[in-house]
């Protein structure tokens, strides 16, 4: 009897578990499913390229439509799977990736950017260069109101948190991107929480709680990402408070035979302790390769430090590791000149790095955190 290997997910954790697993020599029958009803995109150009208009679909696509025959991968796009007992597998691996959050119900003058299906109207919003207002100031946020400008549009965005990427930046580094959106002409409005999103005469207005109201025609939430764990959940599997899919260094859950990869999985942090669940595209593909590896047998625990890129007002910010605003900074380069690398520290242990124009200390101190290496050893 032939084995069956069902993917859920047609994003790159799972194409490149898929691939993955007919390189490592797996034979069996492989089924790619994914509900959106496009060949697989890289997601990472949708607030980028794909917005402004700089690529289409098809300059996008993870790989070409003949692979798939080629690797004998059977595609179903278009189709939602609504519970892993309905599947005839050996093997299921869930790369569900996550879905845009929202603010529950919301007029139609609000939209997201997660996906191919919400270019459409976002684009024509801005195309004309009418008013926009942007919620959320993270990377996505950020890369919205960036594509918006570019294309003449007067962009307000607003961010809870007092300095963009107050998360991962420590207030010299959220600085530097106050400075290039105001120097781009975005209106920065910071330390503003949003109590409610209305229509009133033809345009989207949103309130804050200082008493302010922001109004336009298109109103996008880039507020950061929920992981998809409904099939989990539904599945009975051991899922992470924190959120995402709970997972060994294998990839494997707490359900025999049921993998998980990508953004939707929380895996053991082997470096730092804990769990951990990024959302960045490059660990997306490596860890779905490592996964795919794992269901052919030929597995090896995954544990790989991650890194990322942002690209804003033609500036590339890298990052690396698992940069706090709690660490302590150590900064190299100029901050006014956009060339810098900015590396954090944990009782003087390399934890992360982030910085714009130098690509080569990025790649060594991501080999820096994964050694646990002090600062003073190695810079």
């Amino acid at each position: 009897m032939t084995d069956k290997t069902v993917i859920v997910g047609t994003g790159i954790a799972g194409v490149s578990a898929a691939a993955a697993m007919r390189a490592a020599g797996y034979e069996g029958v492989i089924e790619l499913v994914g509900d959106e009803p496009e060949l697989p995109y890289r997601r990472t150009t949708v607030s980028k390229e794909i917005v402004r208009g700089a690529k289409t679909p098809d300059e996008v696509r993870i790989k070409s439509a003949d692979w798939y025959e080629k690797q004998d991968v059977t595609l179903r796009i278009g189709e939602r799977v609504e519970s892993i007992d309905d599947l005839d597998a050996d093997q299921v691996l869930l790369a569900t990736g996550g879905r845009a959050r929202t603010f529950g119900e919301l007029p139609p003058g609000v939209r997201t950017l997660r996906a191919l299906a919400d270019v459409d109207d976002v684009r024509a919003g801005i195309a004309s260069g009418a008013d926009l207002v942007v919620v959320g100031a993270g990377l996505i946020g950020s890369e919205i109101a960036a594509s918006a400008r570019e294309l003449g549009c007067d962009v307000t965005l607003l961010e809870t948190a007092p300095l963009p990427l107050a998360r991962v930046l420590p207030p010299q580094l959220g600085q530097m991107y106050v400075d290039l959106h105001k120097a781009a002409g975005v209106e920065l409005h910071t330390g503003v929480a949003v109590t409610g999103i209305e229509e009133s005469d033809g345009l989207t207005v949103v309130r804050g709680d200082n008493g302010q109201s922001w109004s336009a025609p298109l109103v996008v939430l880039a507020v950061g990402m929920a992981p998809d764990t409904t099939l989990a959940e539904a599945a009975g599997l051991e899922l992470d408070p924190a959120g995402g899919i709970v997972v060994d260094e294998l990839g494997r859950t707490s359900r025999e035979g049921v993998f998980a990869a990508g953004d939707v999985a929380s895996m053991p942090n082997t470096l730092v302790g804990g769990r951990h669940r990024p959302e960045h595209w490059q660990h997306a593909q490596n860890h779905g390769t490592a996964v795919g590896k794992a269901m052919a047998g030929a597995g090896e625990p995954f544990d790989e430090v991650p890194w990322a890129w942002s690209d804003q007002y033609g500036h590339m910010l890298q990052l690396t590791g698992w940069p706090s605003a709690e660490h302590d900074v150590e900064i190299r380069g100029s901050l006014d000149d956009h060339d810098f690398t900015a590396y954090f520290l944990q009782d003087g242990v390399v934890r992360g790095a982030v910085g714009i124009g130098r690509p080569r200390e990025i790649r060594a101190a991501r080999i820096w955190v994964a050694e646990r290496a002090r600062f003073e050893e190695v810079a």
